[in-house]
């Protein structure tokens, strides 16, 4: 896998309350957006980061268990940071977390922050946004321009940190998991990213990788600043292998083959018709001034 990332505080916000982590070696990918106000939000995405690493390097088990874990931790970790300091109070955060093995994803993922799957010149979003826009939006009633525009766009029914929770709490943690294709890439970002671009948008960019995921984080990341930086705006953009090396490596050798093909035929019967007439004038030349 290849992997990059970009953050931005976009352009109307004072401070960056998004964090990420990426572990290529490891295969773990993670993008926090915190909630809170003053350093607080900021606060609570740096100990998701934090406590999500820790557990992810030091557990065993299962992919989801791991993940369930990673993402309990860091809640009560928020919590209990938020209990002992009433400047803190309220802090939470939305997070989603991917870790890649034996090629498939495992998704950890709470709020509405998301992760996208393009593959095979589509994409696809494979988390769902715990929001009451998020949930119309998904469910056909907005469409995603719509829900873009939309002033209740922000709020959100699940986050991090708001009070204790286990790992297997119910409508808390959403766990999906999708075959990850050498050919394949995600993108995991926060909602100032989605909330100025719409997926076809993305997906454009997402396919003019070349062969640096730092540059497509990059580019995604000013392309929501151009297109207001209403929001800190964070993209971590995963490849695998093989994304990119079929589509263009295949073009040129299909332009060339229509280019030359044609060009060669052509040439071969304009060169037989012309000796051919020059010939037959010849003879006719000949036979002309036999006769005469």
């Amino acid at each position: 896998m290849n992997s990059g990332a970009a953050t931005d505080t976009g352009l109307l916000r004072d401070r960056n309350e998004d964090r990420y982590w990426v572990d290529p070696v490891r295969g773990v990918f993670l993008v926090v957006d915190g909630i809170g106000g003053h350093a607080a939000g900021e606060l609570a995405a740096q100990t998701a980061v934090e406590e999500i690493r820790e557990s992810l390097v030091a557990a065993a088990g299962a992919p989801e268990e791991r993940v369930r874990l990673a993402i309990a931790r860091a809640n009560n970790r928020i919590y209990q940071r938020a209990q002992q300091d009433d400047a803190c109070q309220g802090m939470a955060c939305v997070l989603t977390l991917a870790l890649v093995e034996n090629g498939e994803i495992t998704i950890g993922h709470v709020g509405d922050s998301r992760l996208y799957l393009v593959w095979d010149g589509a994409i696809r979003k494979l988390t769902s946004d715990h929001s009451p826009v998020g949930e119309a939006e998904e469910a056909g009633e907005l469409s995603e321009e719509q829900a873009m525009r939309h002033p209740r766009r922000n709020e959100v029914f699940r986050v991090v940190g708001s009070h204790p929770r286990t790992a297997n709490d119910e409508e808390f943690i959403e766990i999906r998991k999708c075959r990850f294709r050498p050919d394949a890439a995600i993108l995991l970002c926060s909602d100032g990213l989605t909330d100025q671009l719409t997926g076809a948008r993305v997906r454009q960019i997402a396919e003019s990788y070349t062969g640096d995921p730092a540059r497509v984080a990059r580019d995604l990341v000013d392309a929501a600043n151009q297109a207001g930086g209403r929001d800190n705006t964070t993209a971590v953009f995963v490849t695998g292998s093989e994304f990119g090396v079929r589509r263009h490596a295949t073009r040129p050798r299909i332009a060339t083959t229509r280019l030359r093909l044609p060009v060669r035929f052509l040439t071969g019967r304009m060169a037989f018709l012309a000796y051919g007439l020059l010939i037959g004038m010849l003879v006719w030349v000949v036979l002309r001034v036999a006769k005469g």
